[in-house]
């Protein structure tokens, strides 16, 4: 996809915004589309302090103002369909993922691409939900977008391999280093990274240690930059539950199972730092 042209990106949350700005700083015309309006401000904010901040430390090519308007946002799905490509980056949940792929199918012309940046869901149950499975994939993108350099590409079983190129070349233009992955439940990342959360939630729920140091425990003695249970505010409670879920009911293992204090933190509201409560208070 040339550089000129316009890509699309659906849902306008932590990850959804930091992919739209990454986008617009690789010099490609965006469109972030969200159902809220509220939602769509609060990441024009975001945006334009990151874009800040990295024009202090001299790290945009061209002036935050310039990058920033190449950021488009609406709350209407149909202004997308100017679109060469789409990134949907909606809540971790089957059903509003297999309805908006449905409804950008229909919208979007012949050809476009719609990459889906779950982080769990098989891309080939995704792709089923379109009359164009060869022209779907899974572009997997790390939170925060505009800092992590790793994009986990998926290909779905009909993911033809053009499709997969145009994926592999948008996450190269946008700074990214790209490696594939199989269409398996969590795929790469997920599939070790949530584990680990779950259990770090197992030892809080068995008193093993308090919190704070469960999480030194793991950043002094392994080396990791984020405590699992930090990490989990931060990637928001609700997102590991949900893919701990997945991981669960299609592996079929036990090992997966959700813990139970993790269920009762989203319960509760408690979802981490975007909701002001998760295992620490923000």
């Amino acid at each position: 996809m040339a550089k000129s042209q316009t890509s699309g990106v659906i849902g306008a949350g932590s990850l959804g915004n930091g992919i739209a700005q990454v986008g617009a700083q690789a010099g490609y015309h965006v469109i972030l589309f969200d159902n809220s309006q509220e939602q769509l401000t609060r990441a024009t904010g975001t945006i334009q302090k990151s874009l800040g901040k990295l024009a202090e430390k001299g790290k945009l090519k061209d002036t935050a103002d310039n990058v920033g308007k190449l950021i488009k946002t609406t709350t209407r799905l149909e202004e997308l369909k100017p679109c060469d490509f789409v990134i949907e980056a909606a809540s971790e949940n089957r059903q509003i993922k297999f309805k908006l792929v449905q409804d950008l199918d229909a919208l979007l012309n012949k050809g476009v691409v719609i990459a889906t940046n779950t982080s769990s869901i098989s891309i080939t149950e995704i792709a089923s939900k379109t009359k164009r499975a060869e022209l779907v994939a899974g572009m997997h993108f790390m939170n925060p977008v505009p800092i992590m350099t790793l994009v986990e590409g998926i290909r779905g079983l009909q993911t033809s391999d053009e499709c997969f190129k145009t994926v592999r070349e948008v996450s190269e233009n946008m700074g990214k280093v790209f490696i594939e992955a199989k269409d398996a439940p969590g795929f790469a990342v997920n599939r070790i990274l949530m584990p680990m959360i779950n259990e770090a939630f197992f030892a809080l729920q068995e008193g093993l240690a308090t919190p704070k140091d469960i999480d030194q425990a793991m950043k002094l003695g392994c080396g990791f930059p984020m405590g699992p249970l930090e990490l989990a505010d931060f990637v928001g409670v609700d997102i590991c539950l949900a893919v701990c879920e997945v991981l669960h009911r299609d592996l079929g293992d036990s090992k997966y199972r959700p813990c139970p204090l993790m269920r009762k933190y989203v319960e509760a509201g408690w979802h981490g730092r975007k909701s002001g409560r998760g295992v620490y208070v923000y």
